[in-house]
Protein backbone atom coordinates (compact mmCIF):
# COMPACT_ATOMS: atom_id res chain seq x y z
CA UNK A 1 0.00 0.00 0.00
CA UNK A 2 1.16 3.27 -0.83
CA UNK A 3 -0.34 6.83 0.28
CA UNK A 4 -0.85 10.19 -1.46
CA UNK A 5 -1.21 13.34 0.42
CA UNK A 6 -2.26 16.20 -0.65
CA UNK A 7 -1.22 19.63 -0.12
CA UNK A 8 -3.36 22.80 -0.68
CA UNK A 9 -2.58 26.42 0.08
CA UNK A 10 -2.24 26.77 3.27
CA UNK A 11 -1.94 22.92 4.35
CA UNK A 12 0.38 22.81 7.52
CA UNK A 13 0.04 19.38 8.64
CA UNK A 14 1.17 17.40 5.18
CA UNK A 15 4.51 17.09 6.76
CA UNK A 16 3.77 15.28 9.79
CA UNK A 17 1.17 13.04 8.18
CA UNK A 18 4.12 12.37 5.34
CA UNK A 19 6.83 11.79 8.58
CA UNK A 20 4.40 9.44 10.58
CA UNK A 21 3.75 7.75 7.05
CA UNK A 22 7.07 7.15 5.91
CA UNK A 23 9.58 7.22 8.53
CA UNK A 24 7.74 5.81 11.58
CA UNK A 25 5.08 3.49 9.58
CA UNK A 26 7.65 2.20 7.22
CA UNK A 27 4.91 3.14 3.61
CA UNK A 28 5.43 5.17 0.42
CA UNK A 29 4.18 8.23 0.73
CA UNK A 30 4.01 10.69 -2.16
CA UNK A 31 2.90 14.40 -2.21
CA UNK A 32 -0.05 15.64 -4.65
CA UNK A 33 0.11 18.81 -5.27
CA UNK A 34 -3.69 20.64 -5.30
CA UNK A 35 -3.32 21.85 -8.75
CA UNK A 36 -2.68 18.37 -10.16
CA UNK A 37 -4.73 15.70 -11.23
CA UNK A 38 -3.13 12.51 -11.98
CA UNK A 39 -3.82 9.82 -9.41
CA UNK A 40 -3.04 7.12 -12.28
CA UNK A 41 -0.14 5.66 -9.76
CA UNK A 42 -2.30 4.77 -7.31
CA UNK A 43 -4.87 1.75 -7.45
CA UNK A 44 -7.81 1.36 -5.02
CA UNK A 45 -5.66 -0.56 -2.50
CA UNK A 46 -3.66 2.69 -2.17
CA UNK A 47 -4.93 5.87 0.27
CA UNK A 48 -5.21 9.21 -0.44
CA UNK A 49 -4.73 11.61 2.66
CA UNK A 50 -6.41 15.18 3.08
CA UNK A 51 -4.29 16.95 5.87
CA UNK A 52 -5.24 19.26 8.36
CA UNK A 53 -4.06 23.16 8.26
CA UNK A 54 -6.29 26.36 6.89
CA UNK A 55 -6.46 25.18 2.95
CA UNK A 56 -7.28 28.81 1.17
CA UNK A 57 -7.20 30.13 4.22
CA UNK A 58 -10.39 28.98 5.28
CA UNK A 59 -12.24 31.78 3.24
CA UNK A 60 -16.09 31.00 2.88
CA UNK A 61 -16.90 27.77 5.32
CA UNK A 62 -13.87 25.65 5.84
CA UNK A 63 -12.73 23.45 2.75
CA UNK A 64 -15.63 24.56 0.50
CA UNK A 65 -12.71 25.84 -1.52
CA UNK A 66 -10.54 23.26 -1.21
CA UNK A 67 -13.46 21.06 -2.48
CA UNK A 68 -13.22 22.64 -5.75
CA UNK A 69 -9.75 21.74 -6.84
CA UNK A 70 -8.03 19.85 -9.52
CA UNK A 71 -6.98 17.31 -7.05
CA UNK A 72 -10.35 16.85 -5.79
CA UNK A 73 -12.43 16.31 -8.69
CA UNK A 74 -9.90 13.08 -8.90
CA UNK A 75 -10.41 12.34 -5.01
CA UNK A 76 -13.83 11.85 -5.45
CA UNK A 77 -13.38 9.70 -8.64
CA UNK A 78 -10.99 7.62 -6.74
CA UNK A 79 -13.41 7.51 -3.75
CA UNK A 80 -16.12 6.25 -5.73
CA UNK A 81 -14.49 3.42 -7.14
CA UNK A 82 -13.09 2.04 -3.97
CA UNK A 83 -10.06 4.17 -3.07
CA UNK A 84 -9.43 4.45 0.27
CA UNK A 85 -9.27 8.40 1.55
CA UNK A 86 -9.12 9.68 5.21
CA UNK A 87 -9.20 13.25 6.21
CA UNK A 88 -7.77 14.51 9.09
CA UNK A 89 -9.35 18.15 10.72
CA UNK A 90 -9.35 20.20 7.73
CA UNK A 91 -9.03 17.26 5.38
CA UNK A 92 -12.28 16.07 6.95
CA UNK A 93 -14.22 19.36 6.74
CA UNK A 94 -12.97 18.98 3.04
CA UNK A 95 -15.17 15.82 2.58
CA UNK A 96 -18.18 16.96 4.46
CA UNK A 97 -17.77 19.72 1.64
CA UNK A 98 -16.95 17.53 -1.43
CA UNK A 99 -20.20 15.00 -0.65
CA UNK A 100 -17.75 12.42 0.55
CA UNK A 101 -19.32 12.52 3.99
CA UNK A 102 -22.37 13.49 5.13
CA UNK A 103 -22.90 16.24 7.51
CA UNK A 104 -20.51 19.37 8.67
CA UNK A 105 -17.64 20.96 10.83
CA UNK A 106 -19.33 23.82 12.23
CA UNK A 107 -17.68 26.36 14.82
CA UNK A 108 -16.75 25.28 18.17
CA UNK A 109 -19.54 25.68 20.81
CA UNK A 110 -17.10 27.73 23.13
CA UNK A 111 -16.23 29.84 19.61
CA UNK A 112 -12.43 29.56 20.62
CA UNK A 113 -9.82 27.44 19.00
CA UNK A 114 -8.92 24.21 20.66
CA UNK A 115 -5.67 22.88 20.76
CA UNK A 116 -4.73 19.96 23.20
CA UNK A 117 -4.57 16.56 24.23
CA UNK A 118 -8.23 14.52 24.50
CA UNK A 119 -9.28 10.87 24.42
CA UNK A 120 -11.29 9.17 21.72
CA UNK A 121 -12.63 6.00 21.71
CA UNK A 122 -13.28 3.29 18.64
CA UNK A 123 -15.66 0.66 19.12
CA UNK A 124 -13.07 -1.94 21.20
CA UNK A 125 -13.79 0.77 24.16
CA UNK A 126 -9.54 1.65 24.12
CA UNK A 127 -9.18 5.24 24.87
CA UNK A 128 -6.62 6.85 22.80
CA UNK A 129 -5.08 10.20 23.28
CA UNK A 130 -4.66 12.29 20.37
CA UNK A 131 -4.33 15.60 20.02
CA UNK A 132 -6.78 18.34 18.36
CA UNK A 133 -6.26 21.29 16.95
CA UNK A 134 -9.18 23.01 15.20
CA UNK A 135 -11.84 26.42 15.12
CA UNK A 136 -14.52 24.68 13.30
CA UNK A 137 -14.63 21.12 14.63
CA UNK A 138 -18.06 20.64 16.04
CA UNK A 139 -20.16 17.38 13.96
CA UNK A 140 -23.46 18.12 13.15
CA UNK A 141 -25.79 16.54 11.26
CA UNK A 142 -29.65 15.83 10.68
CA UNK A 143 -31.35 13.41 13.24
CA UNK A 144 -32.05 11.17 10.17
CA UNK A 145 -28.48 11.49 9.30
CA UNK A 146 -27.16 10.82 12.54
CA UNK A 147 -29.36 7.65 13.00
CA UNK A 148 -28.26 5.90 10.26
CA UNK A 149 -24.55 6.76 11.00
CA UNK A 150 -24.92 4.81 14.08
CA UNK A 151 -27.21 2.33 13.11
CA UNK A 152 -24.68 1.41 10.34
CA UNK A 153 -21.67 2.07 12.54
CA UNK A 154 -20.41 4.73 10.70
CA UNK A 155 -19.36 6.36 13.50
CA UNK A 156 -15.90 5.18 14.45
CA UNK A 157 -14.45 7.48 17.00
CA UNK A 158 -16.02 9.08 19.84
CA UNK A 159 -14.76 11.86 22.34
CA UNK A 160 -14.46 10.24 25.88
CA UNK A 161 -12.24 11.00 29.09
CA UNK A 162 -9.08 9.19 30.12
CA UNK A 163 -11.51 6.09 31.28
CA UNK A 164 -13.13 5.51 28.22
CA UNK A 165 -16.30 7.10 29.27
CA UNK A 166 -18.42 8.79 27.14
CA UNK A 167 -19.55 12.15 28.33
CA UNK A 168 -20.03 16.09 27.93
CA UNK A 169 -17.25 17.45 29.53
CA UNK A 170 -14.80 15.54 27.23
CA UNK A 171 -16.17 16.77 24.28
CA UNK A 172 -13.86 19.91 22.88
CA UNK A 173 -16.16 21.43 20.69
CA UNK A 174 -19.73 20.21 21.23
CA UNK A 175 -19.69 17.84 18.77
CA UNK A 176 -23.24 16.05 18.23
CA UNK A 177 -23.17 12.84 20.34
CA UNK A 178 -19.25 13.07 21.00
CA UNK A 179 -18.76 12.55 17.55
CA UNK A 180 -15.16 13.01 16.50
CA UNK A 181 -14.73 10.58 13.09
CA UNK A 182 -16.50 8.92 10.79
CA UNK A 183 -16.13 6.99 7.60
CA UNK A 184 -19.16 6.59 4.80
CA UNK A 185 -21.20 3.84 3.79
CA UNK A 186 -18.46 1.53 1.89
CA UNK A 187 -16.01 2.18 4.98
CA UNK A 188 -13.50 3.29 2.48
CA UNK A 189 -13.50 6.76 3.30
CA UNK A 190 -12.46 8.49 6.29
CA UNK A 191 -12.78 11.74 8.24
CA UNK A 192 -11.71 12.67 11.48
CA UNK A 193 -11.00 16.02 13.48
CA UNK A 194 -8.31 14.77 16.03
CA UNK A 195 -5.02 14.61 14.46
CA UNK A 196 -3.05 10.85 15.06
CA UNK A 197 -0.08 12.33 13.08
CA UNK A 198 0.94 14.24 15.92
CA UNK A 199 0.87 11.12 18.46
CA UNK A 200 2.90 8.20 16.47
CA UNK A 201 6.52 9.16 17.95
CA UNK A 202 7.95 8.15 21.47
CA UNK A 203 10.16 11.50 21.48
CA UNK A 204 6.88 13.44 21.54
CA UNK A 205 5.62 11.09 24.53
CA UNK A 206 2.68 9.52 23.11
CA UNK A 207 2.53 6.97 20.15
CA UNK A 208 -1.58 6.16 20.27
CA UNK A 209 -1.75 7.46 16.52
CA UNK A 210 -0.11 4.53 15.01
CA UNK A 211 -3.17 2.47 16.07
CA UNK A 212 -5.56 4.83 14.79
CA UNK A 213 -3.53 5.67 11.07
CA UNK A 214 -3.10 0.95 11.19
CA UNK A 215 -6.75 0.79 12.09
CA UNK A 216 -8.39 2.87 9.73
CA UNK A 217 -5.78 2.51 6.78
CA UNK A 218 -3.89 -0.95 6.50
CA UNK A 219 -6.63 -3.55 7.26
CA UNK A 220 -9.18 -4.90 5.45
CA UNK A 221 -13.48 -3.38 5.78
CA UNK A 222 -14.28 -6.15 7.89
CA UNK A 223 -11.91 -4.95 10.77
CA UNK A 224 -11.92 -1.51 10.29
CA UNK A 225 -14.61 -1.23 13.29
CA UNK A 226 -11.92 -0.44 15.61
Amino acid sequence: MKFGVVVFPGSNCDRDMMDALRDDLGFEAIELWHKDKDLSMFSTEDCIVLPGGFSYGDYLRCGAIARFSPMMQSVIEFANKGGKVLGVCNGFQILCEAGLLPGVLLRNSNMKFVCKNVFIKGEDGVALKIPVAHGEGRYHADQETLDALERNNQVIYRYCDENGEITQAANPNGATRNIAGICNANRNVFGMMPHPERAVNQILGNTDGRKVLKDLLMVNKAALAV
